[in-house]
């Protein structure tokens, strides 16, 4: 009845939740919303009536104009020809995903990497490479050694403030990484939706401006992050071999992108008060993630392993002693408090990893934080001491 595929469509744990995550009753630590307050005014007086018409599938020349001259001051070289606008950046992967992959295509990912894309990669029958993330990013040497052994018809990376680990790969790591590229001509996806996001000096250049005029290349960013989700607007730049490929998918999938969303997120790019806006939202955002920083150390200092993320929007934690983050979820909603179990996270099932959870801190206040940790705190005990009281039940039966 349906096509093969459908075998393959998973659904996303994320969007499950997040209905349940909206009561107003549950602490969510699960998804990856924005604060509502840190979200600059929907301000549409001016809307030229013009924009209740199609539109062109590549976007408003004012958006792509004013994307493009941000990308170049990043060191792409890019023209605004190059940039198309997406429904969010999700819809980048979605195109990406059926430019490259038919069943059985080898496709490079960090590990863990974004549920979202391994979903859509998974869909068209993508066959995982994984790349072990570490503080400073995926090892350059492995990289080339999987480019070589297993050839993937590209590498998808998120190196700035990484989702769901908070990773941001180093000066030397970035080099080395698009050095391997380089030689080996194997194409890139980078998504940058956090690179805004930045709390400490770190270095966040692109991979993508690294690469040749040979190398094909695909650099994806969204308004979702310092905008307004809602809108849903997103884009995705490429090398000019790329480029038409996506257009013409993109034509056969929605026509264009909403052209009031378009306008709105090419005015607020260009306002004189942009570069304000982005430093009350750092501050606003850093604040809630020493909060976190804070009630982890207070409740789970001796129960679980994190590294401070320098940007972005999540946690990423590893039980000290092991466990089930599912089971774990599923007691924790009990109590009003809802994560995102880390196992979901990885391409490939592996022993050992589902004792990782990633928590979100942008959602909750300071008060939610201390109050849903400590609610965390208690079930994880409890889930640790299951199975001493098992094996002493176990002792005394016999």
């Amino acid at each position: 009845m349906f096509s093969e595929r459908v075998d393959r469509l998973t659904s996303s744990l994320i969007r499950e939740l997040l209905a349940l995550t909206q009561k107003p009753d549950i602490i969510s630590f699960a998804g990856g919303l924005p604060a509502r307050e840190a979200m600059p005014p929907l301000d549409l007086t001016a809307l030229p009536p013009d924009l209740s018409q199609y539109g062109t599938t590549d976007g408003e020349p004012e958006l792509r104009t004013a994307i493009a001259a941000q990308l170049s001051d990043l060191g792409l070289r890019c023209r605004a020809e190059q940039v198309l606008i997406t429904s969010g950046s999700q819809q980048g992967i979605d195109l990406v995903s059926k430019l490259y992959i038919d069943p059985g295509t080898p496709v490079a990912v960090e590990a863990p990497s974004y549920l979202a894309a391994l979903q859509s990669f998974r869909l068209f029958g993508a066959r995982f490479e994984e790349l072990p993330l570490t503080a400073c990013g995926i090892d350059p040497d492995q990289l080339r050694q999987v480019i070589q052994r297993q050839r993937p018809a590209f590498v998808y990376l998120i190196p700035t403030f990484q989702n769901p680990a908070g990773v941001c790969y180093d000066a030397a790591t970035r080099a080395a990484v698009a050095s391997v590229l380089r030689d080996t001509g194997t194409p890139l996806l980078e998504d940058e939706p956090y690179r805004e996001l930045v709390y400490e000096a770190v270095d966040r250049g692109p991979l993508c401006a690294q690469l040749e005029d040979g190398n094909s290349w695909m650099y994806m960013g969204t308004f979702s992050k310092t905008g307004i989700p809602g809108l849903r607007i997103g884009y995705i730049a490429a090398s000019e071999d790329v480029q038409p490929y996506l257009v013409r998918l993109k034509q056969s999938t929605d026509l264009h992108s909403n052209r009031i969303g378009q306008w709105w997120c090419a005015r607020f790019l260009t306002d004189a008060d942009y570069p304000a806006h982005l430093q009350r939202l750092r501050a606003f955002y850093r604040e809630r993630r020493d909060a976190m920083q804070a009630a982890l150390t207070r409740h789970l200092g001796e129960l679980a392993d994190w590294t401070l993320p320098h940007g972005g929007l999540f946690f990423w934690v590893r039980l000290k002693g092991g466990g089930d983050t599912r089971a774990l979820l599923v007691r924790a909603l009990e109590r009003k408090v809802a994560f995102m179990p880390g196992e979901a996270f990885f391409a490939n099932a592996s022993a050992g990893r589902g004792a990782f959870m990633r928590l979100n801190f942008s959602h909750a206040t300071p008060e939610q934080l201390e109050r849903g940790l400590a609610v965390l705190a208690e079930v994880i005990r409890e889930q640790q001491e299951q199975p001493r009281q098992e094996n002493v039940a176990g002792v005394v039966a016999i």
